[in-house]
């Protein structure tokens, strides 16, 4: 165990890697702006060339941003998931709930099939594919959390989330079957994950919505802290388990249903950022690992964008494809280095 002071060096150098990769992320592009150019459109002053400040004001931070917000709000709600289940393998998308995000694009994208011309056009686009996602994640929640209150093992409620995830892509898939083929390409690339298209607005609600999950979570710590002992043990502590799981699910479908909303779904990160913070932190409280995994999931979001944006080119890669390929050799890599998993 690590004393107050190393935990505070530790995090002071995370924040500086964070301001860093920010400045890195909104500096490259397929239009190449030099570091001092950027620090001047940021500060109000004037740039060599004057569309300089607009592509960084109005393209390029709300991305980083962006990535900031999905990163660590699918970090935090991974890091939930595994303590609840007290299995590594958990992640955001085990109770079906992002699923259920990708059921309400589905419907939204490959339902206007049936429909024709101009409304059926009229209907997709990025406010009503969020309004679509957000509907689907919330029911699947609602689902989630009426089955909570009515099952007591914690495991059954795993198993019972993964087939609420199971069914949902079964209805996708079906929809898939009859939907033509340039329908389905526009479900796919929605499928690939996105985080440059969102307007100040979308990512004033995308904020609250990630602020909102993280508050309550900070409310839970406590909990959170008993529950790795075992909900015996946290029932010996005074903690409501009900009410402590009713929490920690809401909080979890609220990031992870609202991040998928706005940004697609989005792979690995969620699952693997908790197992990168427990190894270099070495500690399971969640008082250390809340923030640390908030600001470790917000520098590996902006390193995968700034990779998948391909810098001085046009082309974008898939982002949940960058997420997958950058990330997991990096966890492969540390828990060989340490021979333990700390759990």
């Amino acid at each position: 165990m690590r004393s107050s002071n190393t935990y505070s060096v530790y995090f002071l150098l995370l924040l500086f890697v964070l301001v860093a990769f920010f400045m890195v992320n909104i500096s490259l592009g397929s239009v190449a702006i030099p570091l001092k150019g950027t620090m001047n459109a940021i500060l109000g002053k004037s740039t060599e060339i004057e569309t300089w400040a607009y592509i960084i004001w109005n393209y390029r931070i709300p991305k980083a941003c962006t990535a900031i917000l999905v990163g660590s709000g699918l970090a935090l709600s991974g890091l939930l998931m595994q303590t609840l289940f007290r299995n590594p393998l958990a992640g955001p998308f085990v109770l079906g709930i992002s699923a259920g995000a990708s059921l309400g694009a589905a419907v939204l994208i490959l339902g206007s099939s049936l429909l024709s011309g101009i409304f059926a056009f009229a209907m997709v686009n990025d406010f009503s594919l969020a309004v679509a996602s957000s509907t689907g994640s919330f029911l699947v929640l609602l689902a989630v959390m009426l089955v909570a209150a009515r099952v007591k093992d914690t495991m059954a409620l795993l198993i019972i989330g993964l087939m609420f995830g199971s069914i949902t892509t079964a209805l996708v898939s079906v929809l898939s079957y009859f939907s033509p083929a340039e329908k389905l390409q526009q479900y796919i690339y929605w499928s690939f994950g996105s985080i440059g298209n969102l307007s100040w607005l979308q990512l004033l609600l995308l904020f609250s919505i990630v602020t909102l999950g993280t508050l309550i979570c900070i409310f839970s710590i406590k909990s959170l802290n008993a529950l790795l002992l075992g909900e015996n043990y946290a029932k010996s502590l005074g903690v409501n388990i009900s009410r402590s799981r009713f929490f920690i699910i809401l909080a979890t479908g609220i990031l992870a249903g609202g991040i998928t909303a706005f940004a697609g779904p989005i792979a690995f990160i969620g699952l693997a950022v908790p197992h990168l913070t427990r190894q270099i932190f070495n500690t399971t409280d969640h008082r250390i690992l809340v923030p640390a995994v908030l600001i470790y999931g917000a520098i590996l979001m902006l390193v995968c964008d700034t990779i998948a944006q391909m810098p001085h080119s046009a082309n974008v890669l898939p982002i949940n494809a960058i997420t997958s390929i950058i990330g997991a050799p990096v966890v492969i890599w540390l828990l060989i280095r340490k021979r333990k998993m700390i759990f």
